[in-house]
């Protein structure tokens, strides 16, 4: 006889439990057919649906079944004909006492959320150099987008202020203090939208495989993941020792992390296949810190070109 598990609505892990007791929480409505299950032989959890015919769900017990209106206390019958009687129990949401145990009752489990955090397993944490790839591609989306808005609203202003007879100083420092306000406002919403989204990433995040999450493993919300984009330019600003303290903190937090009470891990981690998580940087992580070395190094070597030309011009 195999023994079962089943995860509850706190994604808690309870049994073990026989076949039988199994098929009875099902019809008490302890079950429902998305609970994810496990006995000895599967290689993960699965949901209750897919042992709907091993464990007979879909045989009721013989005494979950309704009790004849003909065969109820005369009372109980003409309290029911009684159109300015009470309602009975569990009229208007909750199961009346002779539904608790049919079969055909809705379910009663709580609906959990996909978003849920799951504990118990390994955390992986996201190390420094993911998170410097992942803030590659980020930045990468966030320059173009913010880039053509600048545009389109630059030359917006600078056709209203060539109506009013030109730019001058006035023109190009509202252009300028528009276009910034609008990068600010848009990168914000990127990083807090995403963040607080169903995946917990940003498009940079998602695909190095990392995310962002609460300290308990929870989904953050979107006014944290605003706040949590201006600790990141306070992280920042000062000459980026709060990004760097991500490299040498016990669980990879930078600056902004602390303030915000947030971690990056794994995608993997909190959920019900921690055993997915992976350690090693991984090939789009890999490719992006390379491709980005090289730029690096070509910008670079422009730049001490230039300043060697510079010096010579000079003598």
């Amino acid at each position: 006889m195999s023994n079962w598990y089943y995860a509850d609505a706190e994604q808690q892990r309870q049994g073990p439990l026989s076949a039988d007791e199994m098929a009875q929480r099902f019809h008490q409505g302890k079950l429902r057919l998305d609970t994810l299950v496990w006995r000895d032989g599967l290689a993960e959890w699965q949901p209750l649906r897919d042992f709907t015919q091993e464990l007979a769900l879909h045989q009721a017990p013989a005494e979950t079944f309704y009790t004849p209106v003909e065969s109820r206390p005369t009372e109980a019958r003409s309290a029911q004909a009684d159109p300015f009687a009470a309602p009975p129990a569990g009229a208007f949401g909750d199961p009346a006492p002779a539904m608790l145990d049919s079969p055909y009752a809705p379910p009663r489990a709580t609906l959990v959320s996909g978003n849920a955090a799951i504990h118990g397993g390994e955390v992986v944490h996201a190390g420094f150099w993911k998170r410097v790839a992942a803030n590659i591609i980020d930045s990468f989306v966030v320059g173009i987008v913010g880039g053509i808005i600048g545009a389109i609203l630059g030359g917006v202003i600078g056709a209203v202020f060539g109506l009013n007879g030109g730019l001058g100083g006035g023109g190009f420092l509202a252009i300028q203090l528009v276009t910034n306000l609008v990068s600010i406002a848009i990168t914000a919403g990127y990083y807090a939208w995403f963040h607080s989204s169903a995946n917990q990433a940003t498009l940079g995040k998602m695909a190095i495989g990392i995310k962002v999450v609460r300290t308990d493993g929870e989904a953050i919300s979107f006014a944290r993941g605003i706040g949590r984009y201006f600790a990141f330019l306070l992280s920042s600003l000062i000459l980026c020792i709060g990004l760097i303290m991500a490299a040498f903190t016990e669980r990879k937090q930078g600056l902004h992390d602390m303030i915000c009470d947030t971690l990056v891990v794994d995608k993997w981690a909190f959920t019900a296949h921690p055993e997915w998580q992976k350690r090693e940087l991984g090939t789009v992580t890999v490719v992006i810190l390379a491709i980005f070395g090289i730029l690096l190094l070509f910008f670079g070597l422009i730049v001490a070109f230039a300043l060697i030309g510079i010096a010579g011009s000079l003598r």
